[in-house]
């Protein structure tokens, strides 16, 4: 196998294996298995089928869809046929996907469904270039069927195999592969344009640091319009790993214990579920059974303390592990699989008390930290080094040094080409000497570990002229079983204030046994005693802390914060300034009389 310079290279070393189950995926209730040889097949017609819509050299395709087997088929035949792929999230609402097709000039897409089909016909109304659209579970109405294109496709591969290899080996790493909207958490969508060797050189590189091959087993659900998975799943294909793939996140349970995987990766929001109902079991043992818990947590965090430190527990303590990995911390990850070995976690800062509590019961996750525009990752925990409350070290190939002001900056090859038509963007990002500058406030500590801090352009000025960082304050109350969603508000304000989504399951839980189970979500968070719940809350962040950084308001919002309603991004990040305008007159109701 060579090494591979491009992602045609990636593919051409998977076809050279005869593996049988190289993705998975649920069809009429069982797990269907496609083989390098039926996938290689696959991607050879999509590609053919590409030139017979004429697209050109370098003309984008647009892909929107969930995760499932046409997703990457589609991706690596545009790479092999000279296309670039321009991926959308699923959850994108029509006129951000109208925006994205027009942006980038897209002439065929392609749809998972009629219901996200109809976002792109809906865009090609005002969009003259998409001349075609294609949706994989075609079922009459708008779009063309994508079985009949991949059968065209075939007899056109057939017709003329050489093709498919000239146009291959004319790929070279600066040839752009794609382009990926970052929605941010303010303002307009920008294209990064991602080259062959950007997504390579990262691959490699995360590929020499996580220990895995081609007899592993995965698991795909966080979408692979996320850079973060994709470029995890291309570190699965250059392994020859098998990718299974989810059929949703609600569907995760049970698709983890059916598949069994070895490795996955989540931002995260996954990993604060599944604590949730970790410890929403516990509250609902029995006393003696809380007790057992909390003891064994408390042994097992003593324990991993030791390991970060290079010691060994003593007797005692270590007889009290053994005992508790048998009695609690074994059923607790019986919900991963046998086999698990461990997770990834990236596209949001981890909590440190999240990553302890994973790591005590025996789940290694490994947390990293990048963005779209460097494809993704500029550093990562492994297992050869790891350190909790930090992403890790800088990957191979890679350089980071931090500013004057704490921002992180970086070069090297996994830095983006530039934003797509946006020229201005790009020189703001990307200064002469190369460096690419992230927007994050962090430090390097003595043993080379990075540590994220904040956002640069969320870090709050209160009136006084303090710099408050949001993010640890969220991070701490969002640690509480009861809080959601916290969003701190003191930009040119006197004190901060906060905006509190409540984990309604558990508020509901605790109103049906309290005699409010009656009441609506919009009575609850207005009643007194549900406010004093999350007083308590507050006040307990509040203790201790200096003037600036305490909570002295607070606001119980009636729904939660989404994607579709425009408060957050797909990758889950709050929009700041949306949050800021939609809920203004709550807002400035907190600092009346301040």
């Amino acid at each position: 196998m060579t090494t591979p310079r491009t992602l045609v290279d990636v593919f051409r070393n998977l076809g050279a294996t005869a593996k049988p189950d190289l993705l998975l995926h649920k069809k009429d209730g069982r797990w269907v298995p496609i083989s390098t040889a039926e996938f290689t097949e696959r991607v050879k017609a999509v590609a053919a089928a590409l030139g017979t819509l004429g697209v050109p050299d370098g003309g984008a395709v647009v892909l929107l869809s969930e995760n499932r087997p046409e997703w990457p088929t589609l991706d690596f035949a545009c790479q092999c046929y000279g296309a670039v792929l321009v991926p959308v999230f699923p959850t994108m609402v029509a006129d951000q996907v109208e925006f994205i097709v027009r942006d980038c000039g897209a002439t065929a897409a392609f749809a998972s469904t009629p219901e996200q089909a109809a976002k792109l016909l809906k865009a090609q109304a005002t969009c003259p270039k998409l001349k075609h659209v294609f949706v994989f579970d075609h079922a009459g109405g708008g779009g063309k069927p994508f079985g009949a294109l991949v059968e065209e496709g075939r007899k056109a591969h057939a017709a003329s195999p050489a093709v498919f290899d000239e146009r291959a080996e004319r790929r070279q790493p600066d040839d752009l592969a794609t382009i990926i909207y970052t929605s941010g958490t303010t303002g307009e969508p920008k294209g990064a344009m991602l080259m062959q060797s950007n997504f390579v050189s990262n691959m490699l590189a995360g590929c020499s640091l996580l220990p895995f091959d081609s007899t592993a087993v995965t698991m795909s659900f966080l979408p692979l319009a996320h850079v973060f998975e994709r470029l995890v799943e291309y570190c699965y294909y250059h392994r020859g790993a098998t990718i299974a793939f989810a059929e949703s996140i609600d569907k995760l349970r049970d698709n983890l214990g059916e598949v069994n995987p070895h490795i996955f990766g989540a931002v995260p929001r996954v990993y604060e579920k599944v604590y949730a109902r970790v410890m929403d079991k516990v509250d609902a043992g029995s006393p003696a059974k809380q007790r057992l818990f909390r003891t064994a947590i408390g042994v097992a965090k003593e324990v991993l303390r030791l390991r970060t430190e290079k010691k060994t527990p003593g007797g005692a303590l270590a007889l009290q592990h053994f005992l508790y990995e048998r009695l609690v911390f074994r059923k607790i990850r019986e919900a991963l699989g046998t086999r698990f070995r461990f997770a990834i976690s990236g596209g949001a800062p981890l909590a440190k008390d999240l990553a302890e509590f994973f790591w005590a019961i025996g789940v290694e996750v490994y947390e990293g930290y990048g963005l779209t525009e460097t494809s993704p990752v500029i550093a990562v925990n492994c297992p050869s080094a790891w350190k909790l409350g930090t992403v890790g070290r800088v990957m191979p190939g890679v350089e980071v040094r931090i500013a004057e002001d704490g921002e992180i900056l970086t070069r090297g090859p996994h830095v983006m080409k530039g934003y797509y038509g946006r020229p201005d963007a790009t020189a703001e990002a990307i200064d002469p000497d190369g460096w690419f500058h992230t927007g994050d406030i962090g430090v390097l500590d003595e043993e080379g570990f990075l540590r994220i801090t904040d956002r640069k352009k969320e870090i709050i000025v209160n009136s006084n002229g303090k710099n408050v960082a949001p993010a640890p304050i969220e991070s701490a109350l969002k640690g509480d079983p009861f809080v959601a969603q916290p969003v701190v508000i003191g930009d040119r304000r006197k004190f901060l204030s906060c905006l509190v989504v409540p984990n309604f399951e558990k508020l509901r839980e605790w109103a049906a046994k309290n005699g409010l189970g009656a009441l609506s979500d919009e009575e609850l968070v207005a009643h007194p005693r549900v406010e004093q719940i999350y007083q308590g809350i507050v006040d307990r962040w509040n203790e201790g802390k200096p003037n600036e950084q305490l909570i002295r308001a607070f606001k119980l919002l009636p729904r939660e914060l989404t994607i579709e309603g425009g408060e957050l991004t797909p990758t889950l990040k709050v929009k700041r300034r949306v949050v800021d305008q939609k809920f203004r007159s709550v807002i400035d109701g907190l600092y009346k009389g301040d």
